[in-house]
């Protein structure tokens, strides 16, 4: 991507933050993950396993991760994937891009700030916390893992907003699974599926005031059988 280092990324003036520099106890994570596991699983399976990183793990994940993207290494997600976005989908995601930059002063034709943005997703967004969530690899055929997942995922970001703490679900903090595995120490028979970066949110920070335009209930849903 370029010839910055991770030094430069991370210590230098380069670095965005949106999380404040505060530690999270492990006892509230407990709490928030306690709440999130009793979110629906179809037939009770329970596929999923949680992987909490602070400190200096996570700090390696962040050195790997932004130095093997930045030296062109291709990504190796796990978790299947589909073709990019085209139409209304891509449409949707290049309009909360450009509200996030608008929020940032990012302007459009600023190639190293934009790089730089893009960066924090593999830096897992500068958060004290990164939880990693897997799923049991012989379950991998399984539609119901990936909705079961899901489900646990948004069930763990309510629960830790309750408590005050700020998430992002993300894709770019695993997209180097030989980093997440090496310095995590996940086992051979989980799948990495997700990230969830997690923290005290800044309330000074710009992106973090930006609502995601949403489709109405009048065009996300049908009613039938209703007079």
């Amino acid at each position: 991507m370029s010839d910055m280092n991770y030094d430069e990324v991370v210590l230098g003036r380069r670095s965005i933050r949106g999380y404040l520099e505060k530690p999270v106890p492990r006892e509230l994570i407990e709490e928030v993950l306690s709440l999130a596991v009793r979110s629906p699983t179809s037939m009770n399976t329970q596929p999923w396993h949680f992987h909490v990183i602070t400190g200096e793990p996570l700090d390696r994940i962040r050195k790997g991760n932004t130095e093997r993207i930045l030296a062109g290494e291709p990504d190796s997600r796990e978790f299947r994937r589909g073709e990019p976005f085209a139409g209304v989908h891509r449409d949707r995601q290049i309009g909360v891009a450009k509200q996030l930059f608008s929020a940032m002063g990012i302007e459009r034709d600023d190639k190293d700030a934009r790089q730089d943005w893009v960066l924090r997703g593999f830096r897992q967004f500068d958060a004290p916390v990164c939880v990693i969530v897997a799923y049991d690899r012989e379950l991998s055929t399984s539609d119901d893992t990936a909705f079961d997942c899901g489900a646990v995922t948004t069930a763990l970001v309510n629960a830790a907003w309750s408590r005050g703490l700020g998430c992002v679900i993300n894709s770019q903090g695993i997209m180097q699974s030989p980093v997440v595995r090496e310095h995590a120490g996940i086992p051979d028979d989980q799948v990495i599926m997700k990230a969830v970066a997690m923290g005290w949110p800044d309330p000074d920070f710009p992106a973090n005031a930006v609502v995601s335009e949403r489709k109405s209930v009048d065009e996300a849903a049908r009613f039938v059988g209703f007079d």
